[in-house]
């Protein structure tokens, strides 16, 4: 088994949601007339039920589902909700909600010269670690985004698709899931920079538009189709560097009628590793979805790394010291499992192009490319919770290569050690 070192940081605090805050977020960000309609197990044909619910009740279908979880997305007209509650193949109905990148600030992209530039390192993968032995090889990991730039030279798209009304593919419109993209799995090939898992197969998934928006909807749009194909296609890893309000039942959203909770419980049981960004907010992650899915997903935080060395001898920046936890960043224990570089950032953007940018959207793709790695060199792991354990299990207690002023962090954060 091929051994590799890497760095990453590991977030365990706590953190408490009050009953009068829960019914705040569940009105939050709510998309008027859109539902997520939620039909029994039992269905063979989502497509045909909701075919002959839209006839029935004057709804009009969008998305159909038949595998993260079997229904439809639809826009209901007001008045008409309560009589498709009660038809007898209804399980639940959720609200839609929006959602969006967690990215701060967009940067500067700077064109792709010609000829290529000489490969580089970025800090974040450089604290992440390179084995020449481990690249993920053959490891699909679904960026689950605004899509990723299909012709960039520096990444390997294998498929891609859109869940987004007026696009033909999972082009990236926006820049941001390219970015993700590059950090899990820029190439090694000499030129522009080099991803955590280089030799990874990469999945660009559409759900966000050309601003980074989307909603849940849509999401679990991406979610369905990564469910669907996973076992075809490899696919072992999902990056969702995104979010929005609400909160977990730690039910699998069986208590408060979640479809996308629901949705991606369906997609780690059929094998496939969620690692999902805590959000930009500087608050409790307890508040937004779907990082706060603890019985799920990986949580991720960002650190701010500004020399890709542990030790805090980098310079500083507005997000804070090098080696602590930026000031943007979402908290809060049991919830949130790692942390990684999340502060200047460089990566792939689209037009193949290249930027700098910061976020928990930036961490992200760090924990997915050491996902894929872990998942490569261990091929006897099954399930989401081994590799979630098996990255928290090599981690590096407090104040050995990184402080917290902020005391909102856990002990043992900083990862490193042998996979």
């Amino acid at each position: 088994m091929k051994q590799f070192i890497f760095s990453l940081a590991i977030l365990l605090v706590s953190g408490l949601l009050p009953v009068s805050k829960i019914s705040a977020l569940s009105r939050q960000n709510v998309v008027p007339d859109s539902y997520i309609i939620v039909i029994n197990e039992d269905t063979d044909t989502p497509g045909k039920a909701a075919s002959d619910m839209a006839q029935k009740y004057g709804v009009s279908p969008q998305n159909i589902y038949s595998h993260a979880l079997k229904g439809f997305s639809a826009l209901v007209p007001e008045g008409r909700l309560n009589a498709l509650k009660n038809d007898p193949r209804v399980k639940f109905i959720s609200e839609d909600r929006l959602v969006s990148i967690d990215a701060v600030g967009k940067g500067k992209p700077v064109p792709t010269p010609a000829p290529q530039p000489v490969e580089t390192i970025p800090t974040g993968v450089r604290r992440a670690g390179v084995n020449s032995a481990n690249h993920g090889f053959g490891i699909g990991v679904a960026v689950i985004d605004t899509g990723i730039d299909l012709t960039h030279p520096d990444l390997n798209v294998v498929a891609n698709m859109t869940c987004i009304p007026r696009t033909k593919s999972g082009n990236d419109d926006n820049g941001h899931g390219t970015h993700v993209a590059g950090t899990i799995a820029a190439l090694d090939n000499e030129f522009g920079v080099l991803g955590v898992a280089s030799q990874s197969d990469l999945y660009a998934v559409k759900v966000l538009d050309k601003r980074g928006s989307g909603s849940w909807s849509s999401v679990i749009c991406g979610i369905d189709w990564v469910t669907e194909n996973a076992q075809a296609l490899n696919i072992k890893v999902a990056n969702m560097s995104l979010g929005g309000s609400g909160y977990s039942d730690d039910n699998c959203g069986k208590d408060n009628a979640d479809a996308l909770h629901q949705a991606i419980c369906t997609s780690t049981a059929a094998g496939i590793t969620y690692v999902v960004a805590a959000g930009n907010e500087n608050d409790d992650v307890a508040n937004h979805v779907p990082a706060a899915y603890d019985d799920t997903v990986i949580t991720v935080s960002a650190l701010v790394d500004t020399d890709g060395l542990s030790g805090g001898l980098g310079s500083s920046t507005g997000y804070g010291l090098d080696d602590t936890f930026a000031s943007f960043s979402n908290y809060g224990s049991p919830i949130v499992d790692l942390g990684a570089p999340g502060v200047n950032i460089l990566s792939t953007w689209k037009g193949g192009a290249y930027n700098t940018i910061n976020g928990t959207s930036m961490a992200t793709p760090h924990v997915s490319g050491a996902a894929a790695l872990y998942l490569y060199s261990h091929s006897e792991v099954t399930t989401w919770t081994q590799v979630r354990d098996g990255l928290i299990g090599v981690g590096e207690p407090l104040g050995l290569g990184h402080t917290d002023p902020s005391l909102r962090h856990p002990e043992k954060v900083l990862l490193t050690g042998s996979l």
